[in-house]
């Protein structure tokens, strides 16, 4: 069975649009293109090719692939020598303009059309930017893995990681490590649904019973 793993980028105010530069996607008025740049150091380069290290597919939102698209196959280095002859697999309205080399569109019904490559043999689907597929899939529960790399900076404005329609669920820490710029680079891995409980001992005061009446 294949994985779907999210890799991202993102503040600490959860904003994860346009990492790689002031042109990636200024849509909204964007105006931090690129606040990744500074905080790279060999710690990250090295989270970022051990990441790319075993085989993989990619799995894309339209907005992200077009970026894509545009870009790697006119590079020459190692991530493109990784994400160019991969396996694309698109979440797009417009299949007919896919035109990266082994890319395949998702079809009508991109939640289906997941759930049957999963159950595939094959490489790990790998989730590079695409906000909005991102968080289609958490709503469905689809994601098994979210491999984040924090970087310490408050954005405010712009496209976030997690959304209010995110279906609950526990995740556990398997791997973290501190770049020496302050990137915190974690991996969680999926650890069935949340458990609750309570710190209340006792029985609650007649002002604790009214509160709990009073915000319902």
């Amino acid at each position: 069975m294949r994985k779907i793993i999210a890799a991202t980028f993102v503040s600490l105010d959860g904003v994860m649009q346009a990492p790689g530069g002031p042109e990636e996607d200024p849509v909204g008025g964007f105006e931090f293109g690129g606040w990744t740049f500074h905080y790279f150091d060999e710690v990250g380069g090295a989270a970022m090719e051990e990441l790319f290290s075993k085989p993989f597919a990619l799995l894309l939102g339209r907005r992200t692939y077009d970026i894509f698209a545009a870009y790697w196959p006119y590079q020459k280095d190692p991530i493109a020598d990784a994400f160019n002859p991969a396996t694309k697999y698109v979440a797009t309205h417009r299949p007919d303009t896919l035109t990266w080399q082994n890319t395949h569109a998702l079809g009508p019904d991109i939640i289906t059309a997941l759930r049957r490559l999963k159950q595939e043999d094959g490489p790990d689907l790998l989730i590079q930017g695409s906000g909005d597929l991102i968080q289609t899939l958490l709503a469905n529960g689809l994601i098994d893995e979210i491999r984040l790399m924090i970087f310490p900076l408050l954005l405010g404005k712009g496209k976030r990681l997690f959304g209010e329609a995110a279906m609950p669920a526990a995740f556990k820490l398997v791997k973290s490590q501190t770049s020496t710029t302050g990137v915190i680079i974690a991996t969680y891995e999926r650890a069935g649904e949340i458990k609750v409980g309570s710190f209340v001992t006792g029985e609650p005061s007649q002002a604790e019973l009214e509160r709990r009446k009073n915000w319902k």
